[in-house]
């Protein structure tokens, strides 16, 4: 060996004598053609090959360098370096992996083999690299990060998915390899959008033909694939986002189409039927498609319908039926829209209404009474599963009636459960009596957990308690332990969820009754075999119901959970003396009078908040309009300032006229003014004033408002009525001022139309003054008379530009007037928070209270004690004592030091 590598090492130039040297290293170290010799030789060539290996890599330079050789695109280098280094691989994995990565670009080299254009080697390369990444999480990340997910995917489209050959399972194989137990590696693999090049792998036809065993076997890795992605094992976040993406690329769809297609080989449809259920599993959106799926049959029924059929059918494979089984808990887990529809199934008025159809309801009741144990036991477990976490199911399940013979009255769905528990020991068969009776029993068990309505139900029958305590009081075999056990649990739940209806059985006579029949260690004891039986901890591993053989079909997943959860609070329960169980209850009550106290508070809080971000939206609003309003006050002022700058130069060239020229004709339209319009002018001046008195009135008013608010919130109090009141009518003048604003805003509206009219005007003026200045000269006394009403149009823009000043000044006040009322909202959030900070503190000092009250009644019981055996050693001493009802607190006082002295004169004596 070690001439060997020195020729690996030496003569890099020689690709035909560095091929010969990996080939016979790896026929030293493989044992492929060992294969068919006896097993004891066997056992020595692996020993030999496993010596081989850790020779060659008991230095780390060696496999470098043969990484360094897979560099070569000599295909007689390439190639027997690939399988050499598989074989070492295969040999001593963990040493190999470990030198692999700490070895410079060693992973980066490996990944160029899937790229070779030479099939034999890539094919060979999907092998090694099987090898490598397995149970080694850094190198799968490696490789991940490589781009391996591409090329894979590639080299399974080019193969032909599905229908390719060995190949696509060694690539199949690899991915699994990445994907399994990485949570990085499944996040890469989703957020690169791989998941959606998953769909044409499951385009397959209706055909009976074509299912060669190389494509079942294909399919098969595929499925499983999908399942890696969406494992209940995996975080809750990485599964929901599979879950979601492959429902929007449409694999879902596709898997559910092979569901429901015909000819499909037993193994395939069983595995499809996993995979659907752990993609539905806790999504919302997948459980509502599943449940729109129909089968293709006339007239279509839904496909939980169709499955429930197969679940409850004993000719069916066991394998099929527990997948069905796990697609339905699948599809009813956290999802209680589906278990209202599985439940209402069962109810008097969807009976009736559906028909002859068979209902999903009609089917667990039918496998629930049903002569197979099996089906017995299916359907209590997918029952059971329609009631999880769901206090209405429960509830509404009460209601369902069941037919008997002719001439007998309905029997409730409640009540033919116990009966058929009550009749378990004329089952004949062996086995298929505990079968039944456990299922029966988790079913109850669940039903009456968390559900005080159906323990009172239970308890109802008369029969119930008594044939409890009756097999629990038994001494039987190992087999009826477990009965044993679950009828103990069942008992215990009728305890601990007890709301004391019932007389003959409330919480202390059902412990006094047990204390005396049974026996309160005995219960304990015949409670524990739950936990304690051989498949407990195998049901409790993972939610698929996989069972070897029908027999060891005992536990249900989620029945473990309730287990775990009930078999302590049990225990506590009934050891509680009937003084701690009146204590707790009234601790129960005193904590849900505080939580309804909490909860109204929270509801009156929300509420305000509600409003506070109401008043906050109007006076943002208020805000927007105020600018908008200061915008077109600016538009507008800027627009008189033209107008009157464009008098001004109207002026001069006026001046200018009546120097140059004079005229006598005339005079009495100069300017184009007459005495009517200076009087029209004169009246909308008064009019626009008295526009401006109304103005300031408002104002005056939004003042007094301001502080009748200011008065309202110096004076706040704490009480619930006032804060709404508060809130009301806060809103209220928010109300008000916000339909002032709007009244303000129509008169700014008005005078902007006055400006403009002014300005039309102006546009007249200067008209007439060009058609002036092209007729004859004024005379000097019509020169006078023009000066005299340029004087009053300088009149009229200065009244006009002061009552514009007037109008921005107002407009100011009411922006200042805005802001004013902000700030007093904010104080009012403040306001609301210290109020709410008093009712937290206020809360406490409750609390308080009722614990000093609390210690001050167990030291008055403590002193009455002391009195009590005090007077009864007065009694003994032969001392007269007066017997009275009540004693004032001086005559209290007396009798302690009467006490206290009889107490000092007898340690005298």
């Amino acid at each position: 060996m070690e001439h060997l590598i020195h020729v690996l090492q030496t003569d890099r130039s020689d690709s035909e004598i560095i091929g010969y040297a990996l080939d016979t290293l790896y026929n030293i170290i493989s044992n492929d053609e060992e294969e068919e010799v006896e097993e004891n030789s066997t056992r020595q060539s692996d020993d030999l090959g496993s010596q081989f290996t850790e020779i060659f890599i008991k230095q780390q330079e060696n496999v470098t360098l043969l990484l360094s050789l897979l560099e070569e695109f000599d295909f007689h280098v390439r190639w027997p370096g690939v399988k050499l280094l598989t074989s070492l691989l295969k040999q001593l994995g963990p040493q190999v992996q470990q030198i692999i990565l700490v070895s410079p670009m060693g992973v980066s080299r490996l990944m160029d083999l899937l790229a070779d254009s030479r099939e034999v080697i890539r094919n060979d390369g999907v092998l090694l690299l099987q090898a490598l990444t397995r149970s080694n999480g850094a190198i799968q990340k490696i490789v991940a990060f490589e781009n391996a997910f591409e090329r894979l995917l590639d080299i399974i489209t080019d193969e032909g998915n599905s229908d390719g050959g060995i190949v696509v399972e060694d690539c199949l194989i690899l991915l699994q390899n990445l994907l399994k137990n990485n949570n990085s590696n499944q996040n890469f693999f989703k957020e690169g959008s791989y998941i959606q090049r998953m769909k044409p792998w499951f385009e397959v036809g209706d055909e009976n033909s074509g299912w060669s065993a190389q494509k079942v076997t294909n399919l098969h890795l595929m499925l499983q694939l999908v399942r890696v992605l969406v494992s209940p094992n995996n975080p809750p976040g990485a599964t929901s986002s599979c879950q979601k993406a492959m429902f929007q690329c449409g694999l879902l769809q596709q898997l559910c189409t092979i569901l429901m297609a015909t000819g499909v080989p037993a193994d395939i449809l069983t595995e499809t039927i996993n995979t659907v259920s752990e993609v539905i599993r806790g999504s919302e959106v997948n459980q509502d498609y599943f449940a729109s799926v129909n089968a293709p049959s006339h007239p279509p029924r839904p496909a939980i319908v169709v499955l429930l059929m197969s679940m409850v059918n004993e000719r069916q494979p066991f394998v099929l039926r527990c997948a069905v089984l796990y697609c339905f808990q699948c599809f009813l887990y956290k999802n209680q829209k589906g278990q209202g529809e599985i439940v209402s199934t069962l109810l008097p008025s969807t009976i009736d209404a559906t028909g002859n159809s068979v209902s999903a309801g009609q089917l667990l009741c039918g496998g629930l009474f049903s002569t197979d144990s099996l089906s017995n036991w299916c359907a209590a477990v997918a029952l059971a599963h329609a009631l999880q976490e769901n206090p209405t199911q429960k509830e509404q399940l009460l209601r369902v009636q069941l037919a008997t013979s002719i001439g007998n009255p309905p029997v409730s769905l409640l009540q033919q459960c116990t009966n058929i528990l009550s009749q378990g020991d004329k089952i004949d068969r062996r086995g298929s009596k505990i079968q039944t009776r456990v299922g029966l029993l988790m079913l109850l068990c669940t039903w009456l957990s968390n559900c005080p309505i159906a323990v009172t139900h239970f308890l109802h029958n008369s029969a119930n308690v008594p044939f409890l305590t009756g097999q629990i009081a038994e001494n039987l075999g190992e087999e009826e332990q477990l009965v044993q056990g679950l009828c103990a649990l069942l008992l215990g739940i009728s305890i601990y969820f007890n709301d004391n209806s019932l007389e003959n059985y409330r919480k202390e006579k059902l412990k006094q009754l047990i204390e005396k029949r049974i026996g309160k260690e005995n219960f304990i004891e015949k409670l524990g075999f739950i936990s304690k039986h051989e498949l407990y901890s195998r049901a409790s591993q993972k939610p698929q119901p996989n069972f070897p053989t029908p027999e060891y079909m005992i536990f249900d997943h989620e029945f473990t959970k309730l287990v775990k959860e009930l078999e302590g609070v049990i225990t506590k329960a009934i050891y509680k003396s009937n003084e701690e169980d009146m204590k707790e209850e009234e601790v129960k009550k005193t904590l849900e009078q505080h939580d309804s106290i909490v909860t109204h508070y929270k509801n009156m809080i929300r509420e305000q908040d509600l409003q506070l971000e109401e008043l906050k939206q109007q006076v943002s609003t208020l805000k927007c309009q105020n600018e908008q309003l200061q915008t077109a006050v600016t538009q507008q002022v800027s627009q008189i300032q033209q107008h009157k700058d464009q008098y001004n130069l109207l002026k001069i060239q006026l001046g200018k006229d009546n120097q140059h020229q004079g005229s006598h004709s005339d005079g009495a339209q100069m300017n184009g003014i007459q005495p009517e319009e200076v009087g029209r002018l004169r009246e909308e001046i008064e009019e626009l004033k008295s526009k401006q008195e109304f103005l300031q009135s408002q104002l005056a008013e939004k003042d007094s408002l301001i502080e009748e608010l200011k008065s309202s919130q110096t004076s706040p109090e704490t009480n619930e009525d006032s804060s709404e009141t508060d809130a009301a009518r806060d809103s209220k003048q928010v109300a008000q001022l916000k339909q002032e604003l709007e009244t303000l805003k129509s008169q700014l509206n008005l005078q902007s139309a006055e400006i403009i009219r002014l300005q039309t005007e102006k546009q007249d003026l200067l008209q007439k003054t060009e058609a002036f200045a092209k007729s004859v000269p004024v005379s000097g006394e019509n020169e006078t008379e023009s000066t005299v009403k340029s004087a009053d149009v300088d009149e009229r823009l200065s009244a006009l530009l002061q009552e514009t000043k007037e109008l921005k000044n107002e407009i100011k006040a009411v922006s200042d007037e805005r802001t004013a009322i902000k700030e007093q909202l904010d104080s009012s959030n403040s306001t609301i928070a210290i109020l709410q900070n008093e009712k937290n503190k206020l809360e406490e000092k409750l609390t308080d209270s009722k614990k000093e009250q609390d210690d001050l009644l167990v030291l008055l019981a403590d002193q009455d004690q002391q009195v009590f055996s005090l007077k009864n050693k007065l009694k003994e001493l032969g001392h007269p004592i007066e017997e009275e009802d009540e004693l004032e607190p001086g005559d209290q006082a007396d009798e302690e030091d009467e006490d206290e002295d009889d107490g000092e004169d007898e340690d005298h004596i």
